[in-house]
């Protein structure tokens, strides 16, 4: 199945708006069948699968938002964020668009966490997911390796850091944490930048940032939901990412009954960006093969 990019600015257009606990959320919806959820990462936003939008579209009804403090979603200073109202946040999502059958997720990097916990959910019956797919994300925060430029937000200077913080930082980091071959273009960090920086986003990176400590508090209770085996889950990882490749798979094979996972070879952080193609093919193998236990690595 073809790829088609589409460009920030098309995008933009297509997003609509909703109200959550008084803050304006963007979301966007596109094609039919059963409910896709696409839960994006930090510290940028649901335009990570724009790669992956049309091509899932004419199989699915595919969501996504740009969660609270996100992309071009309110970024209130003086609030408190947590991944358990991301949660919430998609839960409501789901009930503006009237959706009530389960759910299939498609998470990458924080969005994964917010993911685990509907898994979480889902075995309590307070939410009906149907599958559960993950790219690079911190899913077991003793695997974690969170890069420099978390560490500092998480530091007492991290208000400062954050402010400080822009698009050539912003180059840095990613030069860091995408493959060598994979890298983005200047035009797409241009992009970046403006889903990070629009509604004075740096200033709250250093609050944003508290997902990581979050991470360590709720591990017993998704760890032990993804061991459930009631739910099928996927992994698939961009092998050489600094921050959860192959080191966060050889952890989940460790953990994780019957483990389904993915390696991408030569890639980083951000599959679904750097190698959407591969990406969809075995998020479509898996679709097609839900249901029957695999154990084995695949490398592509």
């Amino acid at each position: 199945m073809p790829i088609a990019e589409i460009p920030l600015r098309a995008w933009r257009k297509r997003g609509q708006d909703f109200d959550f606990h008084g803050r304006t959320i963007r979301y966007w919806v596109a094609g039919q069948g059963e409910p896709l959820l696409l839960i994006h990462g930090f510290p940028t936003a649901s335009w990570d699968w724009h790669y992956l939008w049309q091509a899932l579209a004419q199989r699915y009804l595919v969501i996504a938002c740009d969660m609270l403090g996100f992309g071009d979603s309110d970024k209130p200073l003086d609030h408190g964020y947590c991944l358990l109202e991301q949660a919430d946040l998609q839960q409501t999502l789901l009930d503006h668009l009237c959706v009530d059958q389960p759910v299939h997720v498609l998470a990458h990097d924080y969005g994964d966490s917010v993911a685990q916990e509907l898994l979480a959910r889902h075995y309590e019956g307070r939410f009906r997911m149907a599958s559960g797919v993950f790219l690079n994300g911190g899913l077991f925060p003793e695997t974690h390796r969170p890069a420099l430029v978390q560490k500092l937000l998480l530091s007492p200077l991290g208000w400062m850091i954050g402010r400080a913080f822009g698009r050539n930082a912003l180059s840095k980091s990613f030069s860091q944490i995408f493959g060598p071959s994979t890298r983005p273009s200047e035009s797409a960090l241009d992009d970046y930048w403006s889903l990070i920086s629009c509604n004075d986003g740096p200033r709250i990176l250093h609050k944003l940032i508290a997902y990581i400590p979050q991470r360590r508090r709720l591990r017993e209770r998704w760890v032990q939901a993804m061991q459930r085996g009631g739910v099928p889950l996927r992994m698939i990882d961009g092998e050489i990412d600094p921050i959860s490749g192959a080191h966060m798979v050889e952890r989940y094979q460790q953990l994780i009954p019957n483990a389904d996972t993915v390696l991408l070879a030569n890639i980083g952080h951000y599959p679904q960006v750097e190698a959407p193609v591969q990406v969809l093919k075995h998020y479509l193998a898996f679709r097609d093969r839900i249901g029957r236990p695999a154990s084995q690595v695949a490398y592509s």
